[in-house]
Order: C-alpha cells, then sequence, then structure tokens
C-alpha cells in the first residue's frame, strides 16, 4: 500500500475518532456502489451523514470546492440512495466534508457539515 493511501487511511480514522466524540455513531466505513465510494456513514440523532474525508498536509493547500467535483457529488449521492433503499431506511439525509490536515505532529479536523446538497 503505497504511502498515500495509508495517510488516507490515518485520515478516515481520525475523522471517525472526531465523530464518535460528537456522538455521531458510525455505521459504516468504505461503502462502495458501483463506481462509488463513500467514506463513512454514521447517524446522528435522526439524521444519515454521508461524509467525505479529505487527507492534506500542511503544506497542500487546495479550496475544498475544488476537491468535490460534480461527478463526485453525483456518485456519492448513488451511493447513498443505494444504501437507503437497500437498508429500506426513511431517513434525513445530509452530506459532510471533513478534512484532517497533518501539521508536523498534530492533525487539525475540520467538519463541514451540509457541504452540498443532492437536489
Amino acid at each position: 500500500m503505497g504511502n498515500h493511501n495509508e495517510f488516507g487511511k490515518l485520515g478516515e480514522q481520525k475523522a471517525v475518532d472526531f465523530l464518535l466524540e460528537k456522538d455521531y455513531e458510525i455505521l459504516l466505513r468504505n461503502y462502495r456502489y458501483l463506481k462509488a465510494e463513500v467514506d463513512i456513514i454514521a447517524k446522528k440523532e435522526e439524521e444519515l451523514i454521508i461524509i467525505e474525508v479529505k487527507s492534506r498536509t500542511s503544506g497542500f493547500f487546495e479550496d475544498i470546492s475544488d476537491t468535490i467535483t460534480p461527478k463526485k457529488i453525483r456518485l456519492l449521492t448513488m451511493a447513498a440512495d443505494h444504501y437507503i433503499q437497500e437498508n429500506d431506511l426513511e431517513v434525513e439525509v445530509r452530506f459532510d466534508i471533513i478534512t484532517v490536515i497533518r501539521k508536523g505532529r498534530r492533525f487539525e479536523v475540520e467538519h463541514l457539515e451540509n457541504a452540498f446538497y443532492h437536489f
């Protein structure tokens, strides 16, 4: 596994740890449907949260809006829809982005709720 894959997995774990501290229930990690992958599917109260995790080093600056393309949004919404149908759920759905930025030995986690809308 390449270093970027290992760093991505570490970033996802930091995001999971962050969510657990905020009383989210983690339902699934790395949910796949066709060509789509959802990093984290979580639940808080009666809301289903589809979460895309972006891990970066402090030397890499990119506007988060540039990292989530219209194609990525279509794939995430397709996978979320499939998960909901597959599990016969009637829930509100929210799409979030969590960025995990490594700064030396520290990690900064930022959580953007309702990062985009699926309609």
